[in-house]
C-alpha cells in the first residue's frame, strides 16, 4: 500500500493533466443544481475509473472504485457549482458567462479526479471501496441533502464508515493544510423580514404607518438581543445584508412596506433553535409598538459542520506526512462560513479539511478572498489535494 509521499509523487506525474482540467472547468462555471457541461466534462475524465451512478433530480456523479478485497466504504466529496459572480481577474482562462468558480470548486473537482486516478491504479490492493461524490448545489442549494435523499450514500451496498472533503482558501499560503476537531464551520441560514405599514405623504407621517422606523429599530435591537440573551462563548452572527424601502426618486412618499434580509450563523443547534424562536418575537413586538405587522421567515439552515475527533486524527497524521509538521495548521477556532458537507458528517463520521491556495505572488493576509470576483487560486496545489484525498481513503482501507 503506497504511503502518502508516494501518492504525492504519483499525483505530480499527472499534475499538468489535472491543472488543465481545473482550467477547463474554470471556463464553464454553472450554477446551483443543474450543471450539464460540468457533468459531461467530468464524466469524460472519469471514464474507466469505476462504476458511475448519476443523480435523478440534479446533475451529480457518484464514482465507486471497488477494492480487490472486502472491507468498508470511504466517501470522498467534491462540490461542483459556481457562484453568480462576474469574474474580474486577468486569467487567460477566466469565465465570461456571468458565473465564476470564485470559491475554488474547480480545484476541488480536479483534485478528486486525481484522487480517483491514484486509487484506481491500486484498486486491487484496497481492503474496501472508495465512493467519490461530485456534488452540485453546495452554495446554498442543498445538494448534499438531495444526494442523501437519492440514496447516494449506499451506492456500494453499505454505508460509508468515514467521509472526507477538502476546501481551498486564498487566505492560507499555498500548500498549508488546516483542520480541527469538533465544530469546523457554522450553521448558515437566512432570515427575511417584512414590515407592513400604510403609505402616505412624508410631510404628515402621523396620518400613515411608516414601516422604516420600526425596521431600523428592529435591526438595532437584534444586536442587543444577541448580546443579552446568548452565551458569548457560543457565538451567534446575525448580519443584515440588504434593506429595501421606498423609492429614491420620491423622498416625499412614505412606503407601504419595508424589508431586510440577514445571514445567520451559529455553532450549535441549541442557538439555532433559540434564535429562530426569539428573533420573531422581538421583531413582531417592535412592529406592534408602531401599530404595524411584521412577518419573519427563515430558510432551512445548513447543519453545524462537526469534524469527528477520530477522523481529525487521521487528517493530522496524513497531512504531516505530506507537508511536514510546519505545513499543518491545527485551527483554534471554527470559521463562520457554512458548508453542506455538514449534512454528510451528520450521517457519516468524517472531517473537512482546508488547503491553502494563495498564489505565492500575493500576500495571503490581504489577497482577495473566496467569493471575490478577483479571487486567484494557485492550481499548483491540485496534485497535493489529490494525494491528500487518496491518502485519507487509504488510511481506512490499508
Amino acid at each position: 500500500m503506497p504511503e502518502p509521499k508516494e501518492l504525492l509523487e504519483s499525483s505530480r506525474v499527472i499534475a499538468s493533466e489535472l491543472v488543465e482540467l481545473r482550467r477547463q472547468l474554470h471556463q464553464i462555471p454553472e450554477f446551483a443544481l443543474d450543471l450539464p457541461r460540468t457533468q459531461a466534462l467530468l464524466l469524460e475524465k472519469l471514464a474507466g475509473l469505476g462504476e458511475i451512478t448519476l443523480g435523478k433530480s440534479l446533475t451529480s456523479i457518484a464514482l465507486l472504485i471497488r477494492g480487490g478485497n472486502p472491507g468498508p466504504t470511504v466517501l470522498l466529496r467534491a462540490d461542483m457549482d459556481a457562484l453568480h459572480v462576474t469574474e474580474e481577474t486577468d486569467l487567460d482562462f477566466a469565465s465570461t458567462n456571468g458565473y465564476m468558480h470564485a470559491c475554488g470548486h474547480d480545484l476541488h473537482m480536479s483534485s478528486a479526479v486525481g484522487a480517483a486516478k491514484l486509487l484506481h491504479e491500486i484498486k486491487y490492493t484496497l481492503n474496501g471501496d472508495v465512493l467519490i461524490w461530485f456534488q452540485p448545489g453546495e452554495e446554498g442549494h442543498g445538494g448534499a441533502d438531495v444526494m442523501i435523499e437519492e440514496q447516494m450514500l449506499e451506492v456500494s451496498g453499505s454505508m460509508p464508515v468515514a467521509s472526507y472533503g477538502l476546501h481551498v482558501f486564498t487566505s492560507l499560503p499555498a500548500g498549508v493544510i488546516a483542520c480541527k476537531p469538533g465544530a469546523m464551520m457554522a450553521s448558515a441560514g437566512d432570515m427575511n423580514v417584512v414590515f407592513e405599514g400604510a403609505g402616505g405623504h412624508a410631510s404628515m407621517p402621523w396620518l400613515s404607518k411608516d414601516p422604516v422606523a420600526p425596521m431600523v429599530d428592529a435591526i438595532s435591537s437584534l444586536q442587543t438581543m444577541l448580546n443579552k440573551n446568548f452565551d458569548q462563548f457560543d457565538p451567534v452572527i446575525l448580519n443584515v445584508s440588504w434593506i429595501r424601502a421606498g423609492d429614491p426618486a420620491t423622498n416625499n412618499v412614505i412606503a407601504d412596506k419595508a424589508s431586510f434580509g440577514a445571514t445567520v450563523r451559529t455553532f450549535s443547534e441549541t442557538n439555532t433553535s433559540k434564535l429562530h424562536a426569539q428573533a420573531p418575537k422581538l421583531i413582531q413586538a417592535i412592529a406592534e409598538g408602531y401599530g404595524l405587522k411584521a412577518t419573519v421567515e427563515f430558510s432551512t439552515p445548513t447543519k453545524v459542520l462537526m469534524n469527528d475527533p477520530a477522523a481529525f486524527e487521521v487528517v493530522q497524521a496524513v497531512a504531516k506526512e505530506l507537508v511536514g509538521d510546519a505545513g499543518f495548521l491545527p485551527m483554534e477556532h471554527p470559521i463562520a462560513g457554512g458548508e453542506d458537507f455538514a449534512s454528510i458528517c451528520h450521517e457519516v463520521p468524517g472531517a473537512f479539511v482546508f488547503l491553502g491556495a494563495c498564489p505565492p505572488t500575493l500576500d495571503h493576509s490581504a489577497a482577495p478572498t473566496n467569493h471575490s470576483a478577483k479571487a486567484h487560486f494557485d492550481d499548483s496545489v491540485v496534485p497535493l489535494g489529490s494525494a491528500l484525498l487518496a491518502s485519507l481513503a487509504l488510511a481506512h482501507l490499508g
